[in-house]
This record gives structure tokens, sequence and C-alpha cells, in this order.
């Protein structure tokens, strides 16, 4: 009986033993999946490197100076084909004779006054006066036009209309040349005149003709005017 006891003991013994054998093979092979991850770990410049590379092509995209480049000459080239007559001139002078030019297709100046209008907009006064000399503009006729514009909204006497011309900067000849043939009626011109005052204030008839006087229009344009309003 002893010796049975005895047996299974060594048995037990020997069981555990083996138990623990295994465990620590187990925990053996646990080891390479540690190297695995240490191998993805080593993995991660090549991430980095994607990311630079991404980023140096961004920056290529973002690179404007050829672009730059072509749209100066696209530009040079409309400025040229805008305007035949501005062969040796400089790129600025180029620009500032094209808005003249544009200027002077909605509204009409003298040379001086366009002139000042393209040095407001910051032109010097060698490319002002550049622009104005090779734009084609006939002052007479730009006179002409300022007056008729003065008469859309308003009433002027001849003397008064020639007055406003050269505020404008016209010389006084072509003030004159656009009051003369802007086919104003200066008998209707102090009638609307008048009629003008009175909507804004009361007048006796020799109190308005005094009126029409300072505004330059002549004994019988005035007295005209009076009556036509009906004093």
């Amino acid at each position: 009986m002893k010796k049975l006891i005895a047996a299974l003991i060594a048995a037990a013994l020997t069981f555990s033993l083996c138990a623990c054998g295994a465990y620590t093979g187990d925990e053996r092979t646990t080891v390479p999946p540690e190297s695995t991850d240490s191998s993805a770990v080593d993995a991660e410049p090549v991430i980095r490197d994607e990311e630079e590379d991404a980023d140096k092509s961004v920056d290529k995209v973002q690179s404007p100076a050829p672009t730059e480049g072509k749209t100066d000459s696209k530009q040079d080239q409309q400025v040229n084909s805008g305007s035949g007559d501005s062969s040796g001139a400089t790129f600025s002078q180029r620009n500032a004779l094209r808005q003249a030019e544009s200027y002077l297709k909605y509204s009409a100046f003298s040379r001086e006054g366009l002139i000042g209008q393209l040095e407001y907009e910051k032109y010097s006064h060698e490319d002002a006066v550049y622009a104005v000399d090779h734009c084609g503009a006939d002052w007479n006729q730009q006179a002409v036009e300022k007056a008729k514009s003065y008469l859309e909204y308003s009433s002027f006497s001849y003397e008064g209309l020639i007055d406003q011309l050269e505020y404008e900067k016209f010389t006084a000849d072509q003030a004159k040349y656009g009051a003369d043939n802007c086919g104003a009626d200066w008998n209707e011109q102090a009638a609307k005149k008048a009629q003008s005052y009175l909507e804004y204030s009361a007048f006796s008839r020799e109190r308005l003709i005094d009126q029409l006087l300072y505004e330059k229009f002549t004994q019988a344009q005035a007295e005209y005017g009076v009556n036509a309003v009906g004093l």
C-alpha cells in the first residue's frame, strides 16, 4: 500500500513538472508577435515620407510664378491691340491711354479736365498727358457734349453755360463753341430757370427778372422767362 501511494505521488510530481515545462514554452512562443510589433513601428518612417511627398506636391501646385508671367504677357497684348498708336509707349502710358479712352466713352471732358481725372486715378502727370494727347478726342466736340449734358438736368443762359464749361477747364474758344452748338433755345432756358426758382421760393416780377439777369440772361430773355411763368 505504501508503495502504491509513493508511486501516485511520484506520478503527480512528474505531471506537475511537465505542466510547468509546457507553460514556459508557451511564454517563449509569445516573443515572435512582439518582434512583429517592432517591425510595425519601424514602418512609421514610410508614412512620414509619404506626408513629406504630399507637402512637396502642394508646394508645386501653389507656385504662381509661371502663371504671372503669362498673365503679364497677355495684358501687354490686350493693351497693344486696343491702342494702335501707342507704339514705343511705356506700359503705364498705355494703361493711362486705355483709361482715358474708357472715360470718353461715357462722359465728356476737356483736355485739362481729363488730365486731372487721370492724375486723380494716380497716374503720373507725364503718363496722363501722354494719354490725353493720344486719345484722339476732339475738344470742341467734347465741349458740345458737355454743354448738352448740363442742359439735360439744369438750365443755363448762354454766358452762364460758357462760364460753366470754362470751369470744367475748356478753353474760352472751346466753351464758346460748345454753347454755340448745343442747340439751346435761350428764351426757353430763361423760362425753365424762372420756374425752377419759383419751385422753392416766392419772387415778385421785378425780383425774378433781377435774378435771371444775375444768371447772365439778357434783359429780353429774362422778361420772356418771367412772362412764361405768369408774372
